[in-house]
């Protein structure tokens, strides 16, 4: 009878073992980047461009921990090298200088060819939405439009970045509630500070004409995401036409672009 059990404990073992040896596989599988990867991050990404060759490292390798995690999945649109890539780098950006950083609220991406509706409908005339977070029976999962995440990333003279977009909605979400203040990142003696920035500035675009995206004045919430895609994409511009939001948007990001 002891015989037995130990004849069954060796290949429970045997199976444990295997099934552990799988597991690390697949994470190694999924979270690979493409071969060519560093010409990719150094053509189209700028943020990666300005780093040290030391920080450039940390940027990929945080890249490889984003794509082991999350899904890419294309609907309609093939998920090329290209689309990988950048996919990642927007994942990466804004969470740069936060360590420890996981998307533990995101398991997959969807990826569009171009826009869709509000019933996710990618045909007709009402097509409007370029990138959301999912909700409800979509919950932890993104949409994104491969046309607007390249645009985001070749124009590098606009404010706009979808993908970005859509990543810091995610940030904001974190701390369970979606209100344009990352509390997870923030720290809390700057929140009520950063609240009174943000309904400021909104009712100044409301009032005057402004170079932050009108959309921004929607809510607190896309607020949030809108001067962060503007931070990002051209940080002295906004450093010098809004220098409260950029000083309060280097401490949430824990980073000064101007100086990079």
């Amino acid at each position: 009878m002891i015989v037995v059990i130990q004849i069954l404990l060796v290949l429970l073992l045997i199976i444990l073992i295997i099934l552990f040896a799988f597991r690390i596989k697949r994470k190694k599988e999924t979270g690979t980047l493409p071969e060519n990867y560093k010409e990719l991050f150094y053509d189209y990404v700028h943020f990666y461009r300005n780093l040290s060759e030391e920080e450039q490292v940390k940027f990929e390798e945080r890249a490889v921990q984003f794509l082991a995690s999350v899904k890419i999945t294309g609907v309609n649109a093939e998920v090329e090298p290209l689309d990988i890539v950048l996919i990642a780098a927007a994942a990466v950006i804004p969470v740069f200088r936060i360590q420890d950083w996981h998307y533990i609220n995101l398991h997959e991406v969807l990826y569009y060819p171009g826009n869709f509706n509000e019933d996710f409908d990618q045909a007709g005339t009402d097509r409007f939405i370029a990138g959301m977070v999912g909700t409800g029976a979509l919950q932890h999962m993104m949409i994104l439009t491969k046309w607007h995440v390249r645009q985001g990333f070749i124009n590098n003279s606009s404010p706009h970045n979808t993908a970005i977009h859509e990543f810091v909605h995610l940030i904001d979400k974190m701390d369970g509630s979606f209100d344009g203040v990352p509390e997870i990142i923030l720290e809390r003696k700057y929140t009520a500070q950063w609240q009174q920035l943000m309904h400021v500035t909104i009712t100044q675009m409301k009032q005057f004409v402004s170079d932050i995206p009108m959309y921004g004045a929607t809510n607190t919430v896309e607020f949030f995401a809108v001067i962060s895609e503007y931070f990002f994409q051209q940080p002295l511009q906004l450093k010098a036409n809004h220098p409260q939001v950029y000083e309060m948007l280097c401490r949430i990001y824990r980073t000064d672009l101007s100086y990079e």
